[in-house]
């Protein structure tokens, strides 16, 4: 086996003479995230002592609790999820909307959180019901909320932040074990993550952008390397029975645990737990390569461990919770640093879910999904707010 070193050493070497088309084109923020990530001091410098959250945070930047699991929201007549899990944010008016997934089973479903200009919570809600293990999901560029089932031959859920309109199933984009979904408008197609060992990477490609009630389900073929090219395939059998789609099509890439995704700008990211790994698929030449592996740190202990959910701002920064790991959520700068932005101390038996920003930048949302108890019913939902950069 090679050794860590040996390993990036091969990968870049890969990169660069294999696919010189990469940097031919027009990267992030410059030569965004072009090799995995090393450990660096970060744009927010390091962690503070705990605040009265048991957060640490850079300075200049403070928390408050948002929610907590089986408890009224403070404003509100309403009582938090348990289990909270994959989140994002909405515009609204003046305001904005938060809106969580829970990842219990049975019953699962989504609740929202409803915020004005100031940041007052104004009302919480119940989005999505009767459903099962709804882990993470995604927001579509309609302002919707792609709630996904984590069980096996689970579906997504299309539904309404604010409430008002029914959540619909949408069978039509496969039914495996769903961890994530990322919307890209410019090739009008859906990607999802696959929560298995074996998983797979898929895009949906609707028939008409913006109706999710059909379409087709294509994977993602490439070689075993951890880099090149890539194309896509169709799936023969949407919904996974009697055989499941990750097995339908030879040469489909197989992912260890996949779990959260990001789009920005012709290009996506998602992250797989069994290896530790962020990938980063090029979608304008169609390669792949690794944001960040675990193994490649070539010095010290690498600060993000428990790769899940992961979401990104407008400067190019990738935010990426950890399952686990030491209650972090690591920023990945677009020029390859790995840092820790924010850890929550005396909750070892947790893991950070649902990482998402107001519409304006200036508030992370996330939560601890079973907080200090270790228990489904621990849950706690918190804000950060501070100068993170544009």
């Amino acid at each position: 086996m090679s050794t860590p070193v040996e390993r990036r050493t091969l990968l870049r070497a890969a990169v660069i003479g294999g696919s010189a088309a990469v940097f031919g084109g027009t990267l992030w923020r410059g030569a965004a995230h072009a090799a995995p990530a090393q450990p660096g001091t970060g744009p927010y410098g390091a962690l503070g002592a705990p605040n009265a959250n048991g957060m640490r945070l850079p300075a200049g930047f403070t928390s408050r609790i948002v929610a907590r699991s089986g408890r009224t929201v403070t404003g509100t007549s309403y009582t938090w999820h348990n289990a909270p899990d994959g989140g994002a944010c909405y515009a609204d008016g003046t305001g904005w909307i938060y809106v969580s997934n829970s990842e219990i089973n049975p019953s699962g479903g989504a609740s929202a959180v409803r915020f004005s200009s100031t940041g007052a919570i104004t009302s919480a809600y119940r989005i999505l019901s009767g459903t099962r293990q709804n882990c993470a999901g995604g927001r579509t560029p309609w302002n919707t909320w792609l709630s996904c089932e984590e069980v096996s031959l689970g579906y997504v859920y299309e539904t309404d932040p604010w409430g008002t309109n029914a959540a619909e199933q949408r069978p039509a984009m496969g039914r495996f074990k769903h961890e994530a979904a990322a919307a890209d408008p410019v090739r009008e197609v859906v990607y999802l993550t696959e929560d298995e060992t074996n998983g797979r990477f898929y895009r949906f490609v609707p028939t008409t952008w913006g109706d999710l009630s059909s379409g087709t389900l294509q994977v993602l073929v490439a070689g075993t390397a951890t880099s090149g090219l890539f194309t896509w395939t169709t799936i023969p059998d949407p919904d996974g029975s009697p055989t499941t789609t990750r097995t339908q099509v030879s040469g489909s890439k197989s992912f260890d645990g996949g779990e959260g995704c990001h789009y920005a700008d012709d290009k996506v990211w998602f992250t797989t737990k069994g290896d530790n790994r962020v990938w980063q698929l090029n979608l304008l030449t169609n390669t792949y390569e690794l944001a960040y592996d675990d193994s490649l740190v070539t010095s010290g202990t690498a600060p993000l461990t428990g790769v899940d959910n992961i979401t990104g701002t407008s400067s190019g920064d990738l935010f990426v919770a950890e399952d686990g790991g030491n209650m972090e959520i690591c920023l990945i700068t677009p020029d390859d640093v790995v840092t820790p932005f924010l850890r929550v101390d005396g909750q070892s038996g947790s893991e950070i879910t649902g990482p998402a920003f107001s519409p304006d930048g200036s508030r992370l949302y996330f939560s601890s999904q079973r907080g200090t108890s270790g228990s489904s019913s621990g849950g706690i939902t918190y804000e950060v707010t501070g100068p993170f950069r544009a």
